[in-house]
């Protein structure tokens, strides 16, 4: 069977995927909260929660979190995104049993203090000024924001200097209280371990979780089409062009991911080979697709030199075009699934990209996909989606641009833009 799944009596949900020739085991414990169930006044709290939890519990010290894992070879982490928080473990088989102990103390008795709470916000404030001096990382989070303006999904998911310094010890509590509840936890585990053993281990543990439902409020976000320059003493500009992209439970995600990576999704895209290694004009350049529960964005990051904005912008403007008159050739359509397809399968060849699909998927889907399925989607796009998607994914009134440098002629992205009138 490819997976299995068990929801207990309070809505906990336990995915597992059995892995028989692999050693290990990949656990995470998916919480259905992010940054966009925060308001304004508390923005960066998911986040914030996810650091208290590995700062000590009722049983161990925060360095005996580190060491009991450590001490075996395995790997205790976690992140929090704008719609989920992941904790998770990877272990030899045979200390399944601590990663879970590990976990779940971690989960359950956590030792939100606090002084703990005052002394980790340091650290938090200290990654946010970290995050300020990487425009490349940074100018990201200003497109979404440029993009969803005053919407939850345009905030930083680490928050802002203001609302971290203001949150409190019992702002933390209230909210883990309110989101942290089970019918929003899903448990996945991947590797060498049967259904049954995972279930027989983690059933007493959650089903004890008070039955308690909280059900998200999606408001789903209003584009803007609009560009944000922000000028900034660097050595390059770094820009983000765009537009809204498909939610996650959208099939035509498959023909977008073919768009992408013929756009740019690699070292073959054509913007690599036109913008770098034609022109020259940019040392980094790339297009991405990000799909959330109700909406998506597409991008394209480049970092340059600023007279090199203006042409830049106009090849990327001129590939877009042709996609959408011409759609992508043959070639290009059979090498972008040949791609799809091998950094599918080869991905899934670590437990934890198994464990990841089956808690993202179930989260998103409430099901999870065979690998034979995602590659029969792929190889039904034709060149004739690809065309028709383009034109809906890249109209004119609905690109947005951002950007971090010593450039604020913003005004050659409209001159830019041009060319998909034509």
């Amino acid at each position: 069977m490819f997976y299995q799944k068990e929801t207990l009596p309070n809505g906990v949900r336990i995915l597992t995927q059995q892995v028989s020739h692999v050693r290990s085991v990949a656990m995470g414990i998916w919480v259905d909260v992010g940054s966009r169930d925060e308001i304004d006044a508390n923005a960066g709290i998911s986040h914030y929660i996810e650091h208290m939890m590995f700062k000590g519990t009722k049983h161990r010290t925060a360095k005996q979190i580190a060491e009991e894992l450590d001490a075996v070879g395995g790997q205790l982490n976690a992140f929090t995104t704008k719609e989920y928080t992941c904790y998770y473990a990877k272990v030899l088989d045979e200390h399944f049993d601590l990663a879970v102990d590990i976990l779940t103390d971690m989960l359950f008795h956590s030792n939100i203090s606090e002084q703990d709470v005052e002394r980790e916000k340091n650290v938090i404030l200290e990654e946010i000024k970290m995050y300020e001096d990487a425009p490349d990382e940074l100018v990201h989070d200003m497109f979404a924001k440029t993009i969803w303006s005053g919407h939850a999904l345009g905030r930083p998911i680490i928050g802002t200097s203001e609302t971290v310094s203001s949150l409190t010890y019992k702002d933390l509590r209230s909210y883990m209280e309110q989101h942290y509840t089970p019918n929003r936890i899903v448990i996945s585990v991947a590797g060498n371990i049967s259904h049954q053993q995972v279930v027989e281990k983690l059933s007493p543990l959650f089903a004890s979780m008070p039955n308690k439902e909280n059900i998200r409020q999606l408001v789903h976000p209003v584009h803007t089409s609009q560009v944000n320059c922000r000028n900034k003493d660097t050595e390059q500009v770094h820009m983000v062009i765009g537009t809204p992209g498909l939610r996650l439970d959208d099939d035509r995600v498959y023909i977008v991911q073919v768009i992408n990576t013929v756009l740019g999704g690699g070292l073959s895209s054509r913007l690599f080979q036109e913008i770098r290694e034609q022109r020259g004009l940019v040392y980094t350049v790339y297009s991405y697709h990000s799909s959330y529960y109700d909406t998506g964005l597409f991008g394209v990051y480049a970092g340059l030199s600023k007279q090199n904005v203006g042409k830049a912008m106009e090849l990327i403007f001129k590939e877009i075009s042709d996609i959408k008159k011409n759609g992508i050739t043959k070639e290009e359509l059979q090498r972008s699934k040949d791609q799809l397809k091998g950094n599918l399968l080869l991905s899934l060849e670590s437990v934890n990209t198994h464990m990841s699909r089956l808690g993202k998927s179930e989260l998103y889907l409430g099901r999870v996909y065979k690998p034979e399925e995602i590659v029969e989607k792929l190889n039904k796009v034709t060149i004739e989606d690809t065309i028709q998607m383009a034109n809906e994914l890249f109209k004119p009134e609905s690109f947005s641009m951002s950007a971090i440098g010593p450039w604020q002629d913003c005004g050659e992205l409209k001159a830019a833009m041009e060319v998909l009138k034509d």
